[in-house]
């Protein structure tokens, strides 16, 4: 049996933390808008919007494999606090082929970097 792995991706902001995570709670959904290279869509699964703990469901391209392949397990919680930024990906793999998520990292902390100009210049 897989066992459930995490890894971290961290980056700072200029903007205020307190209007990066308003952000995330209120406007998420204008990801699809911001990155359509990388969110086709969003939707609230579980919860209400704009209130801790709701669940959404994001569907995405990252390289062409497709997650559902790779991992028989994948989430994505945000922390936001102090100037910092910290997304936590919870994976199973489906295999022992299947690669750890370094490339879903990566494309967090570009989602964070351009999301921080956004907020620092339009809002």
């Amino acid at each position: 049996m897989a066992q459930i792995a995490k890894i971290e991706a961290k980056e700072d902001i200029k903007c205020s933390s307190a209007k990066f995570y308003d952000f995330l709670k209120y406007d998420i959904n204008k990801f699809t808008n911001m990155f359509p290279q990388i969110f086709k869509s969003a939707q609230l699964v579980e919860g209400e919007e704009g209130q801790a703990g709701n669940v959404k469901f994001f569907e995405y391209v990252i390289g062409k494999a497709l997650t559902a392949k790779l991992y028989t397990s994948f989430k994505a919680k945000v922390t936001v606090s102090d100037g910092t930024v910290t997304w936590c990906l919870e994976f199973e793999k489906a295999n022992d082929l299947a690669p750890n998520p370094d490339q879903y990292a990566a494309v967090a902390v570009e989602v964070t970097k351009g999301l921080d100009f956004y907020l620092l210049t339009n809002i």
